[in-house]
């Protein structure tokens, strides 16, 4: 489609892909949505991105994003069929994350039935320059009818500029209050106002003052951290988020596999895995307790009492509206010495090989973390995620990203343990 074309689509669940080719040098980029009503949200609610994935009518997701052969795709469900009738308009946007879109290459969105898979529209974005944030594209309704636009137009200010532009309100970063507050004039030294007598008045009676107005709703805050092997870990303590419960999604991609060579002509057969991925955590407590959430042996731990982890259930799509997802409660992390999150292979593959999987930790308050899961080469069936360790006076991420082989005979449970040192006793378990 040509910039400023529009094209007709189904009125049902749309799959959009936005996507661009990486290498070196190359920033990454995020989609988001916004979801308006004459040309603003209603609240800070209508605003769909990383830290906020998933719309209130549930008819827009931020779904995740893939690596693969050198090109990355971030993906947004948008279920038009159930579009709340208000709403006139839905943007899809994307915001550079360390450079600017004159630095990605074969910049594109794509939308396509989410069920039949047909690709219904593709704008090739070309020619930016200085933009941060970019509008791709739009989904309209007209006469009860939905269209899509190929916009194409950015702005230099970022996901910030690009959000407050649609009536986003912004949180500041804590640093501004601080720097205002030391700028305020001060009163001189040595100076002190002289008394004054109070006036003789006599009042009627005041009426009582109206109840004081429902505190305003936190501002959409848009800081996110992205671990790497360069920058593996983050203290969450300088973030913001040591209170609150603390979401550990990972979400992955089910491709098709090799499962063996057929008998014609020596091809081999492609056949649809049925992976099953278990996320599980080893907790130590401050006590000196040890233990593990899992979902063998039905251990799925509690929020409310010891360890204050919490599995949430068992899912085999790997999307990063459900997942496999751990919940910690950071209102006890001062009972946490340390929590190191990993992933095993329950059934359904030999090893994590082709797997493109996203690890995100998303703190009720403070900055998501997340980071991708580097290239499998070995026989893995289980793979260190995350080490979460108390260190006193600070909360700590570290990005572990590692691909444990258990020997013969040794579960995946038992490896991660021996390698790092949790010393714990292990008996064969079942779901």
């Amino acid at each position: 489609m040509p910039k400023g074309s529009n094209a007709p689509v189904p009125t049902t669940a749309l799959r959009v892909e936005m996507g661009w080719r990486s290498a070196p040098g190359v920033p990454d980029a995020d989609a988001s949505a916004l979801v308006l009503v004459g040309g603003k949200v209603r609240s800070d609610g209508d605003f769909v991105f990383y830290n906020q994935p998933v719309h209130s009518s549930g008819a827009v997701r931020h779904e995740g994003k893939r690596v693969e052969g050198g090109h990355v795709t971030d993906t947004l469900l948008v279920d038009l069929a159930h579009v709340e009738p208000a709403i006139e308009t839905v943007v899809l946007a994307a915001s550079a994350d360390g450079g600017t879109f004159a630095q990605i290459p074969e910049l594109y969105v794509e939308v396509r039935d989410a069920a039949r898979g047909t690709v219904a529209a593709r704008f090739d974005s070309t020619g930016a320059t200085v933009e941060t944030a970019f509008v791709l594209g739009e989904f309209y309704r007209r006469q009860g009818a939905w269209k899509f636009r190929a916009v194409g137009q950015g702005y230099d200010s970022g996901l910030e500029g690009l959000a407050r532009d649609f009536g986003i309100t912004v949180d500041e970063p804590q640093h501004t209050a601080a720097a205002a507050s030391a700028q305020a004039p001060a009163a001189p030294p040595g100076t002190v106002p002289p008394p004054v007598a109070p006036p003789v008045t006599v009042s009627p009676p005041v009426a009582p003052p109206p109840p004081p107005p429902a505190p305003p709703t936190a501002p959409v805050r848009l800081t996110k951290v992205t671990l790497t092997k360069a920058a593996p870990s983050v203290s969450l303590t300088k973030q913001g988020g040591t209170s609150g419960a603390m979401r550990v999604n990972l979400n992955w991609e089910v491709r098709k596999q090799f499962s063996g060579w057929g008998s014609k002509r020596g091809r081999a057969v492609a056949m649809h895995a049925d992976l099953d991925l278990d996320l599980c955590a080893l907790y130590e407590l401050a006590d000196g307790r040890k233990g593990v959430v899992q979902s063998l042996g039905n251990a799925f731990g509690s929020l409310r009492q010891p360890p204050y982890i919490h599995l949430d259930g068992d899912d085999r799509t790997g999307a990063v509206a459900s997942g496999e997802n751990l919940t910690v409660n950071l209102d006890h992390a001062r009972d946490f010495r340390r929590i190191l999150v990993f992933v095993t292979i329950y059934e359904g593959a030999r090893s994590f090989a082709d797997l493109h999987a996203t690890v995100t930790l998303q703190p009720e308050y403070g900055a998501q973390v997340d980071f991708s899961l580097d290239e499998c080469t070995v026989p893995s069936t289980v793979c260190a995620l995350a080490l979460i360790t108390n260190t006193g006076s600070d909360l700590v991420v570290q990005r572990e990203a590692r691909y444990l082989v258990p020997e013969r005979g040794v579960s995946p449970q038992r490896t991660v343990d021996h390698i790092y040192g949790w010393g714990m006793n292990w008996t064969p378990g079942r779901k």
